[in-house]
């Protein structure tokens, strides 16, 4: 089997990935050309800066699904914002492939509050939140982001692992994945040039950890994700 990737922002003119059709099918090829054979699109959903509607997704998603060389999963990048909290009251939060995993970033400065109290409520009710790229957060250390590791899924960004994303940014993805924090790892690709950053970042756990560890970030734990299983609990 080949790669999962569980963030990707590939559908076109819905948020600032993807600008076309076109650029979205080419950033497909070359995902596949690097080993993926699902990619999940996961459009921003950010009141006030990114807010397609939930109809012009799936109509993207269907129309680019039908061109794909790989199977195109449908999910979405939810921000910690009041839109994702009437969507969670509404049991109507975007998941991956409409279960009950879902993707959500928070803002990068300072952790919101109380978020370990409600991410655990999340979980509770049947859910499970997929954090994307944790090394971002400066409000989250690695010993937090450990704790919350127990109860969500932490998705590390390929790019900050390759070194593209500032260096502290990089020695925190790089210590999540080498410490077996981290769950999974993601290209959050936004355009094609993202692509080979992604590859760079695979070629490092590959060199550092070995071919089990690649195996493991990109294959066995982003599938269980995508089924809804927490990997390792």
């Amino acid at each position: 089997m080949g790669f999962v990737d569980l963030h990707a922002h590939v559908l076109p003119a819905l948020d600032d990935g993807a600008t076309d059709a076109a650029t979205g099918l080419s950033m497909l090829r070359a995902l596949a050309q690097v080993g993926y054979d699902v990619v999940t699109a996961t459009p921003h959903q950010m009141a006030g800066q990114y807010l397609p509607s939930l109809e012009a997704i799936r109509a993207a998603h269907a129309d680019l699904a039908g061109k794909a060389p790989l199977r195109l999963a449908l999910a979405a990048e939810n921000f910690w914002d009041d839109v994702l909290f009437q969507r969670w009251k509404e049991r109507a939060i975007p998941g991956y492939d409409g279960g009950r995993a879902f993707l959500f970033e928070i803002a990068p400065g300072s952790a919101p509050p109380r978020l370990e109290e409600t991410l655990f409520q999340m979980r509770v009710e049947g859910l499970l939140p997929v954090m994307a790229h944790p090394e971002r957060y400066r409000g989250l250390s690695e010993e937090r982001l450990a704790k919350l590791g127990a109860q969500i899924a932490l998705l590390v960004d390929l790019g900050a692992v390759a070194g593209y994303h500032g260096g502290r940014a990089g020695k925190v993805a790089r210590a999540l994945v080498a410490d077996g924090i981290a769950h999974a790892v993601a290209t959050d690709v936004h355009g094609s040039g993202d692509v080979r950053v992604a590859a760079e970042g695979i070629a490092w756990i590959k060199r550092k950890l070995g071919p089990a560890a690649v195996r493991r970030l990109l294959d066995d734990h982003p599938r269980a994700i995508l089924a809804g299983e927490l990997p390792g609990s």
